[in-house]
């Protein structure tokens, strides 16, 4: 019998998102007997949602390395760099594939330095806007640089995001860059009927009260603060609108503070995390992404498949995402009126989201990622006289 090849999967953290559940599923799913993988994290830092859960339901358990978390530390770095290099001499993997900016420095310099055939990196999205300082994105840049010479291929999962990472930021060549978009499982979401009711009777939203919602992580990349000022103008409009703030975060005071000086207090929810969402989309008659960068958002997928409208600012990776607004609605970044407009637009005219479903479904499906990442592994092995 033909011994099972062998994948180390690296991400910083399993903190509430669509990189954790991506490499908790394909931890999963590329498994025995053809695949032995393992799942290697750090801890989540505070504030932040938890998806052991996640893991744990999909029979996933990751080993725990705690110096792996998000912030660069270059002492504490290095002590990570090394102990990933004895636990790859320990285990012999045929494959090292890393998960976001931390994990994917750290991974691929232990790799390269324990003679690991193959060595992949996921962009789940990039750091080089809204982030950081300019010195400081010049440095992740630089690093980026450094190890995309180190990685066999670059994954995108985007070809607008292969396209800024190759043309704006040069951190690989064209060539270099793989793009294979997400694979999550979406069968809950697309079985969730409209209008369900669950989650609106949890938090005492009457049926026939439009209900506007954002998901994700209370920090400042997602620009809450403008969903809090568009939700001003749709009031105007919309006198009875409601609006939901699922997620939590390092803002949640600074926003519910916010949410108070502009008079909101009776019409916004802060739910906090949640861990099972298939019921927010249903309820919801629109989600909004008010963000100033973003990857691919798992929530749209999430919430397209649940035949939820969406209405997103154009940025990072959602116009692509969105097949350039003919999926959902896409408005200028910072652009309070637009975004108030669309939100308007969205609720009383609801658009027919069934064809975005389907797409959804067909596109982002989690089978359809593992034969990908299948043939792209083998076919490296095999180039190397690996397999």
């Amino acid at each position: 019998m033909t011994e099972p090849i062998r994948i180390l999967r690296i991400i910083a953290r399993l903190n509430i998102g669509g990189p954790a559940i991506h490499v908790t599923l394909l931890t999963e799913k590329l498994g025995a007997p053809v695949y032995h993988s393992t799942l290697v994290c750090g801890n989540i830092e505070a504030g932040e949602g938890d998806m052991q859960y996640f893991a744990e339901k999909h029979g996933v358990t990751p080993l725990l390395l705690p110096e792996l978390g998000r912030s660069l530390n270059p002492l504490r770095d290095l002590s990570t760099i090394w102990k990933l290099y004895q636990l790859m001499r320990e285990m012999q993997p045929q494959v090292v594939h890393t998960h976001t900016a931390k994990a994917g420095f750290v991974g691929r310099v232990a790799a390269k330095l324990a003679g690991v055939p193959v060595i992949v990196h996921t962009f789940h999205g990039h750091v080089f806007q809204g982030y950081f300082s300019p010195a400081k994105t010049k440095m992740f840049i630089l690093l980026e640089r450094i190890t995309a010479r180190l990685s066999d291929t670059v994954i995108t999962l985007t070809e607008g995001l292969r396209r800024e990472l190759s043309e704006e930021y040069g951190i690989a060549r064209r060539s270099r860059i793989t793009v294979l978009p997400l694979g999550l499982d979406l069968e809950a979401f697309a079985r969730v009927p409209r209008q369900s009711g669950d989650f609106r009777s949890a938090h005492s939203i009457a049926p026939d009260v439009p209900l506007i919602g954002i998901v994700g992580r209370l920090v400042p990349i997602k620009n809450h603060e403008l969903f809090l000022q568009a939700a001003v103008k749709v009031r105007e409009r919309l006198p009875n609108a409601c609006f939901a703030i699922i997620g939590d975060g390092e803002l949640r005071a600074e926003l519910e503070a916010t949410t108070a000086r502009l008079g909101l207090t009776d019409c916004v929810r802060f739910v906090g995390w949640v861990r099972e969402v298939a019921p927010v989309y249903s309820d919801l008659d629109a989600l909004v992404i008010s963000s100033r960068n973003e990857g691919t958002p798992v929530s749209v997928i999430e919430a397209l498949s649940a035949r939820c409208p969406v209405v997103t600012t154009a940025v990072g990776g959602l116009p692509d995402l969105l097949d350039q607004g003919a999926l959902g609605t896409l408005v200028p970044t910072e652009d309070v009126n637009a975004l108030a407009d669309a939100i308007v637009r969205t609720v009383t005219a609801p658009p027919d989201t069934t064809r975005a479903q389907q797409l959804m479904l067909d596109r982002y499906g989690i089978d359809r990622l593992v034969m990908d990442l299948d043939q792209l592994y083998r076919g490296i092995l095999a180039k190397k006289g690996k397999l």
